[in-house]
Protein backbone atom coordinates (compact mmCIF):
# COMPACT_ATOMS: atom_id res chain seq x y z
CA UNK A 1 0.00 0.00 0.00
CA UNK A 2 1.31 3.39 -1.27
CA UNK A 3 1.49 6.68 0.47
CA UNK A 4 -1.78 8.61 1.01
CA UNK A 5 -1.34 10.86 -1.84
CA UNK A 6 -4.20 14.16 -1.26
CA UNK A 7 -4.42 14.32 -5.49
CA UNK A 8 -5.67 10.61 -5.19
CA UNK A 9 -7.64 10.40 -2.80
CA UNK A 10 -11.11 11.12 -1.68
CA UNK A 11 -13.00 11.31 1.81
CA UNK A 12 -16.12 9.71 1.96
CA UNK A 13 -18.57 10.46 5.15
CA UNK A 14 -20.97 7.89 5.22
CA UNK A 15 -24.65 8.49 6.92
CA UNK A 16 -23.68 10.68 9.88
CA UNK A 17 -27.29 11.81 10.56
CA UNK A 18 -29.11 13.04 13.13
CA UNK A 19 -31.74 10.36 14.48
CA UNK A 20 -28.57 7.77 14.39
CA UNK A 21 -26.07 9.88 16.12
CA UNK A 22 -28.99 10.15 18.81
CA UNK A 23 -28.97 6.32 18.91
CA UNK A 24 -24.88 6.11 19.45
CA UNK A 25 -23.16 5.97 22.37
CA UNK A 26 -22.38 9.76 23.87
CA UNK A 27 -18.23 9.46 24.12
CA UNK A 28 -18.63 7.32 20.67
CA UNK A 29 -20.15 10.35 18.72
CA UNK A 30 -17.96 12.23 20.39
CA UNK A 31 -14.89 10.94 19.35
CA UNK A 32 -16.61 10.70 15.71
CA UNK A 33 -17.29 14.05 15.34
CA UNK A 34 -14.75 15.48 16.78
CA UNK A 35 -12.26 13.43 14.06
CA UNK A 36 -14.36 13.85 11.41
CA UNK A 37 -14.09 17.48 11.52
CA UNK A 38 -10.40 17.24 11.50
CA UNK A 39 -10.60 15.03 8.86
CA UNK A 40 -12.79 17.61 6.75
CA UNK A 41 -10.33 20.12 7.35
CA UNK A 42 -7.24 18.59 6.49
CA UNK A 43 -8.69 17.73 3.14
CA UNK A 44 -9.90 21.12 2.96
CA UNK A 45 -6.46 22.17 3.30
CA UNK A 46 -4.92 19.81 1.12
CA UNK A 47 -7.39 19.96 -1.70
CA UNK A 48 -8.94 16.66 -1.10
CA UNK A 49 -12.16 15.77 -2.77
CA UNK A 50 -15.09 14.93 -0.74
CA UNK A 51 -18.32 12.44 -0.69
CA UNK A 52 -20.77 12.53 1.79
CA UNK A 53 -24.07 9.82 1.88
CA UNK A 54 -26.99 9.56 3.79
CA UNK A 55 -29.05 6.76 4.48
CA UNK A 56 -32.61 7.31 4.01
CA UNK A 57 -32.76 10.91 5.29
CA UNK A 58 -36.45 11.15 5.36
CA UNK A 59 -36.23 8.24 8.42
CA UNK A 60 -32.70 8.99 9.66
CA UNK A 61 -32.86 13.09 9.41
CA UNK A 62 -30.08 15.38 8.07
CA UNK A 63 -26.24 14.74 8.59
CA UNK A 64 -24.99 16.28 11.85
CA UNK A 65 -23.66 19.69 12.50
CA UNK A 66 -20.85 20.58 12.63
CA UNK A 67 -19.88 18.11 9.59
CA UNK A 68 -22.95 19.20 7.62
CA UNK A 69 -21.90 23.18 8.39
CA UNK A 70 -18.56 21.95 6.53
CA UNK A 71 -19.52 20.42 3.92
CA UNK A 72 -21.40 23.55 3.13
CA UNK A 73 -18.65 25.40 2.81
CA UNK A 74 -16.53 22.60 0.99
CA UNK A 75 -19.97 22.72 -1.68
CA UNK A 76 -20.57 19.28 -0.91
CA UNK A 77 -24.01 17.89 -1.26
CA UNK A 78 -25.07 14.54 1.16
CA UNK A 79 -26.11 12.15 -1.42
CA UNK A 80 -29.10 10.12 -0.26
CA UNK A 81 -29.50 6.50 -0.64
CA UNK A 82 -31.35 3.85 0.64
CA UNK A 83 -28.44 1.39 -0.53
CA UNK A 84 -26.21 -0.14 2.93
CA UNK A 85 -23.05 0.41 -0.08
CA UNK A 86 -22.81 3.65 -0.64
CA UNK A 87 -21.02 2.92 -3.53
CA UNK A 88 -24.01 1.18 -4.87
CA UNK A 89 -25.54 4.40 -5.33
CA UNK A 90 -24.99 5.53 -8.80
CA UNK A 91 -24.75 9.56 -7.93
CA UNK A 92 -21.78 8.49 -5.65
CA UNK A 93 -20.33 5.87 -7.88
CA UNK A 94 -20.01 8.86 -10.67
CA UNK A 95 -18.56 11.03 -8.10
CA UNK A 96 -15.49 8.54 -7.16
CA UNK A 97 -15.46 7.52 -11.49
CA UNK A 98 -15.01 11.15 -12.03
CA UNK A 99 -12.68 11.34 -9.41
CA UNK A 100 -10.09 8.10 -10.50
CA UNK A 101 -8.78 7.68 -6.92
CA UNK A 102 -6.53 5.47 -6.00
CA UNK A 103 -7.15 5.70 -2.36
CA UNK A 104 -10.59 6.31 -0.18
CA UNK A 105 -10.62 7.01 3.46
CA UNK A 106 -13.99 6.19 5.01
CA UNK A 107 -15.66 7.90 8.24
CA UNK A 108 -19.11 7.62 9.57
CA UNK A 109 -21.87 5.07 11.07
CA UNK A 110 -22.71 2.58 11.36
CA UNK A 111 -19.14 0.57 10.87
CA UNK A 112 -20.47 -2.85 10.89
CA UNK A 113 -23.40 -1.64 8.34
CA UNK A 114 -22.57 0.98 5.99
CA UNK A 115 -19.29 1.23 6.43
CA UNK A 116 -18.41 -2.24 6.12
CA UNK A 117 -20.53 -2.68 3.24
CA UNK A 118 -18.56 0.55 1.81
CA UNK A 119 -15.25 -0.69 2.21
CA UNK A 120 -15.51 -4.02 0.97
CA UNK A 121 -16.93 -2.88 -2.12
CA UNK A 122 -14.49 -0.10 -2.50
CA UNK A 123 -11.79 -3.38 -1.70
CA UNK A 124 -12.76 -5.72 -3.92
CA UNK A 125 -12.68 -2.63 -6.83
CA UNK A 126 -9.39 -2.53 -6.35
CA UNK A 127 -8.84 0.63 -4.45
CA UNK A 128 -7.03 1.24 -1.13
CA UNK A 129 -9.33 1.51 1.28
CA UNK A 130 -8.54 4.01 4.85
CA UNK A 131 -11.39 2.92 7.23
CA UNK A 132 -10.96 5.34 9.90
CA UNK A 133 -10.92 3.98 13.10
CA UNK A 134 -11.64 7.21 15.49
CA UNK A 135 -13.82 8.41 13.24
CA UNK A 136 -16.41 5.36 12.94
CA UNK A 137 -19.02 4.35 15.45
CA UNK A 138 -21.93 1.61 16.05
CA UNK A 139 -24.99 2.12 18.18
CA UNK A 140 -22.62 -0.72 20.48
CA UNK A 141 -18.93 -0.69 21.23
CA UNK A 142 -18.55 -4.21 20.49
CA UNK A 143 -20.58 -3.82 16.69
CA UNK A 144 -17.51 -1.24 15.82
CA UNK A 145 -15.35 -3.45 16.82
CA UNK A 146 -16.52 -6.61 14.68
CA UNK A 147 -17.01 -4.00 11.62
CA UNK A 148 -13.71 -2.88 11.76
CA UNK A 149 -12.25 -6.31 11.66
CA UNK A 150 -14.77 -7.45 8.65
CA UNK A 151 -13.47 -4.17 7.24
CA UNK A 152 -9.57 -5.41 7.41
CA UNK A 153 -10.50 -8.84 6.49
CA UNK A 154 -12.56 -7.36 3.14
CA UNK A 155 -9.04 -5.41 2.15
CA UNK A 156 -9.59 -2.08 4.02
CA UNK A 157 -7.02 -0.91 6.58
CA UNK A 158 -8.15 0.67 10.13
CA UNK A 159 -6.39 4.06 10.07
CA UNK A 160 -6.51 6.60 12.98
CA UNK A 161 -6.84 10.17 11.97
CA UNK A 162 -3.94 11.43 12.71
CA UNK A 163 -2.29 8.77 10.39
CA UNK A 164 -4.27 9.95 7.67
CA UNK A 165 -4.11 13.73 8.08
CA UNK A 166 -0.05 13.30 8.12
CA UNK A 167 0.39 10.64 5.36
CA UNK A 168 -1.84 13.33 3.45
CA UNK A 169 0.76 15.76 4.28
CA UNK A 170 3.76 13.84 3.90
CA UNK A 171 6.26 16.60 5.65
CA UNK A 172 6.87 18.78 8.16
CA UNK A 173 7.68 22.55 7.35
CA UNK A 174 4.71 23.66 5.75
CA UNK A 175 2.16 26.17 5.96
CA UNK A 176 -0.28 23.11 5.69
CA UNK A 177 1.55 21.22 8.09
CA UNK A 178 1.31 24.23 10.64
CA UNK A 179 -2.70 24.25 9.88
CA UNK A 180 -2.99 20.71 10.14
CA UNK A 181 -0.81 20.16 13.33
CA UNK A 182 -3.27 22.92 14.89
CA UNK A 183 -6.03 21.02 14.28
CA UNK A 184 -4.79 17.63 16.19
CA UNK A 185 -3.78 19.33 18.85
Amino acid sequence: MERLDPQRSVLMIVDVQTKLAAAMPQAAMDRLLSNTVVLLEAARILGVPVLASEQYPKGLGPTVDPIAERLRAMGVEPIDKTTFDASAEPRIARGLADRSPRSVVVAGMETHICVFQTARELARRGLDVHVVADAVASRREENRGHGLTLCERAGALATPTETVVFDWLGRAGTEEFKAISRLVR
